[in-house]
């Protein structure tokens, strides 16, 4: 186990025991004091700008500062990691993002999404199947057929690193019509926008990003959104069907945000972020700045959250396994 990881469960430990002291009075003093709101990732990315406008809206509803605060490494651990390490009195919240279904299989951390008290997931981006504009294939039909057909590799693709969230997509939908995990070859990217880069460029067959990942060149006629891997069409990107409707394959992944707390939270003060939380998107600030940048919203309590979490926990799992990365 990692030093990160045993203070984190030490810490959790003694605290939970001090949240317990909470009483449902106390609880609707709170919050009381500022509140920190710890980000995994970086500055300037759709985490962190996501996280921000909750900050602000929350901090209006609630009447106290709530302060962001970057903490990033080791793919998102160290982030993940220090909210699961503070005391569970709600004073430190933080940011769950999609790799905390991931982190654990590939043994870089021992957290998983049951460490932690989940509030509410606010944000949802499922992939995209792209192809660039001079592809020979103009329906994620026409794409599916070409790929069964032909032999391992030939087709190639990107949207992130090897074993990031959109190759796991990819992983996900060859499973789902029942192709070997690698029928098509990925090459590793830096992230979306190079990997668009590279797709036009002739290079790749085609790219399993977010459709607003892909919006700018989508939308600049340079290349085609065939489908998305989600179970409903985005409102935002209407005209793009999803993979049951136009392939008839039932499979949908997202990469996702949603706020949570340490362990061992008192259920009263769960309860009054949680609320907060649904006024937060609920409001027009919120959807306005979510749908002007593409992101997807979409509501969960905290019950519905845990639930989906233990989901996208054994979605990424077979994935993971079916493509080799799992290694706990």
């Amino acid at each position: 186990m990692s030093g990160i990881t045993r203070r984190t469960f030490a810490a959790s430990s003694v605290a939970a025991a001090a949240a317990t002291l909470l009483t449902p009075a106390l609880a609707q003093s709170y919050p009381s004091r500022p509140v920190t709101l710890i980000v995994p990732w970086g500055a300037g990315g759709g985490t962190d700008a996501t996280a921000r406008i909750v900050a602000a809206l929350l901090e209006k509803e609630l009447g106290q500062p709530f302060n962001v605060v970057n903490r990033t490494g080791g793919s998102g651990v160290v982030g993940h990691a220090e909210i699961a390490a503070a005391a569970p009195d709600g004073y430190t919240i933080g940011m769950l993002t999609v790799e905390i279904s991931m982190m654990h299989w590939q043994a870089l951390t021992q957290l998983t999404p049951r460490n932690f008290t989940p509030l509410g997931l606010m944000n949802e981006d499922p992939p995209g199947i792209h192809v660039s504009k001079s592809s020979p294939y103009k329906t994620v039909k026409e794409l599916a057929s070409a790929i069964k057909v032909a032999p391992p590799s030939k087709f190639k693709a990107s949207g992130t690193g090897q074993g990031g969230i959109w190759h796991l997509a990819l992983v996900g939908w060859m499973q789902a019509m029942g192709l070997p995990a690698n029928q098509i070859s990925w090459s590793a990217s830096n992230g979306a926008a190079p990997a668009m880069q590279d797709l036009l460029a002739g290079s790749l067959d085609l790219t399993t990003c977010s459709v607003p990942e892909a919006w700018g060149i989508i939308e600049a006629g340079q290349a085609r959104s065939l489908a998305v891997m989600a179970p409903s069409r985005n409102p935002i990107f209407p005209d793009i069907p999803t993979l049951k409707e136009a392939l008839g394959v039932d499979y949908s992944t997202s990469s996702w945000r949603g706020i949570g707390a340490p362990k061992g939270l008192a259920p009263a003060v769960a309860a009054r972020l949680t609320a907060a939380l649904k006024k937060v998107y609920d409001s027009t600030e919120f959807k306005d700045f979510m749908t002007k940048r593409g992101y997807g919203i979409v509501w969960r309590d905290a019950g519905q959250f845990a639930s989906f979490m233990d989901q996208a926990d054994a979605q990424m799992g077979r994935a993971m396994k079916a493509a080799g990365f799992a290694r706990a």
